[in-house]
């Protein structure tokens, strides 16, 4: 299938110098596609974070930020992006290096030729297709994923989905972009998969854990980390699985990490399986009432949680979660 054929997919392109915009942007018009031009690196990362983009391709040698940091923070935010470097050949060391650690997609050596273009982002773009592809099968896989760790123990049923319902409702009314929102919905939905190397005994038990059984259940944010990370699932889904039992006062685990060093969208997830686990029976204790779990959460302000996260939770459970 042809460019012309496909339906306004975006692709930005970033450069300094105005006059390559020009001339590289001229070159995709009428080609059923929605371009962009960003002169700086930082004009291009809000771009990004505002709308869908399928294949950015900038220039590496820009002042204020190089394009290999822009398009190693364009992967944090946008993962499904197709990236392309535009560089020159003192610089294709670095891009190469780049392009194994999986930052870069392509590379079109500079000065380019209109054909090598026009190739890179047609080749970009069906990388892009791919991605897209495997994204909607996901779907239904990590779904089913969670569920199946879920079985390893009745009383955490449908706990997943509650969580990623809370976390979503929290990440819009914080101002996260829907991309990450999608992270965040699979990192709810697996935050705790590395319980299936929980023994089911210590999962079910309906007393007090003893230190070593806690010790085992303390493993689970970094078994399930690897799980996410083999499955080649990004950064953010990593974050939010390896960290979302960190608390904001450094108390929590695997690391002590406190305040911002934890990741937002793990914090997000946090507070969401706090709020759900204390609003159901446990084996080894009885749900919250809501003015119980309303009083639990203020008094997790700068705790366990960043007590601006805690004042949007009660926000959103006053109209219902």
């Amino acid at each position: 299938m042809s460019l012309k054929d496909r339906m306004q997919e975006t692709v930005l392109f970033v450069d300094d110098e105005k006059s390559y915009l020009a001339y590289t942007s001229g070159i995709f018009q009428d080609r059923g596609l929605n371009v962009l031009t960003a002169s700086s690196a930082l004009e291009a990362l809000k771009l990004v974070e505002e709308q869908a983009v399928a294949v950015v391709v900038s220039d590496n040698e820009m002042p204020g930020m190089r394009g290999i940091e822009l398009l190693t923070k364009i992967k944090e935010i946008s993962p499904h992006t197709v990236k392309i470097m535009m560089t020159g050949s003192a610089d294709l060391a670095v891009t190469l290096a780049a392009i194994n650690r999986g930052e870069v997609f392509r590379f079109v050596l500079k000065p380019w030729k209109k054909a090598e273009m026009l190739r890179a982002v047609k080749d970009g773009l069906r990388r892009y297709r791919v991605l897209q592809s495997l994204k909607r099968e996901d779907e239904f896989i990590l779904h089913s994923l969670a569920q199946t760790i879920e079985l390893k123990d009745a009383s955490t049923k449908g706990h997943c989905d509650r969580v990623a319902t809370i976390a979503l409702q929290l990440a819009e009314a914080l101002g996260i972009t829907e991309e990450v929102q999608i992270e965040i919905k699979y990192g709810s939905w697996l935050h705790d998969c590395g319980k299936i190397g929980v023994p089911e005994a210590i999962l079910n038990a309906e007393r007090g854990l003893t230190e070593e059984e806690f010790k085992v259940v303390k493993k689970h944010p970094e078994w399930g980390c690897e799980v996410v990370r083999k499955a080649n699932l990004s950064q953010t889904v990593q974050d939010i699985v390896l960290y979302h039992h960190e608390r904001y006062d450094g108390k929590g685990y695997p690391f002590g990490l406190d305040g911002a060093k934890i990741p937002m969208a793990a914090q997000i997830v946090s507070a969401a399986d706090i709020c759900d686990a204390l609003s159901v029976d446990r084996p080894y204790r009885k749900q919250l009432t809501g003015e119980e779990l309303i009083q639990t959460l203020n008094g997790m302000k700068g705790s366990n949680l960043d007590s601006h996260l805690v004042d949007t939770l009660l926000t959103i459970m006053k109209t219902g979660i």
